[in-house]
């Protein structure tokens, strides 16, 4: 499953449960879809992968098309909130290859309380989350 939040500052995105290529072409299709709409300046985006078991290599392919998309519509900053080691590291190699990673924050949900308030205040103050 998959979400999208349009919000004051941007996007919530939300994703849960695996997710097949198809899935996340859909998603990719609505992002682009809502992105054409008018965003606030200094936009930004909190993703919520908590739920999010790791990708296959064609998922990875279309969410690195996602990321790329949100970057060139003027995307500032993204925190991303994880549970789990395998997919953090997956979505950090990933924003390397999409070229958000100086943009992107990682907050793991086990170590940080509050988490939506770290991630909001990155992405609207750009406040380095707690590691």
């Amino acid at each position: 499953m998959w979400k999208i939040s349009k919000q004051s500052f941007g996007f919530v995105l939300t994703f849960s449960g695996p997710q097949s290529p198809e899935d996340l072409q859909a998603w990719l299709q609505e992002a682009q879809r809502q992105l054409q709409a008018p965003l606030p300046a200094n936009w930004g985006v909190v993703v919520d992968m908590r739920e999010l078991p790791a990708l296959s290599a064609a998922s990875q392919a279309v969410m690195q098309s996602g990321q790329q998309a949100f970057k060139r519509q003027g995307m500032v900053r993204s925190a991303v909130a994880l549970s789990d080691a395998v997919t953090t590291m997956q979505f950090r190699r990933l924003a390397r290859s999409s070229g958000i990673d100086q943009w992107e924050r990682y907050i793991n949900v086990q170590t940080v309380d509050n988490w939506q308030t770290a991630a909001k205040r990155w992405v609207v103050e750009g406040v380095e989350p707690p590691l």
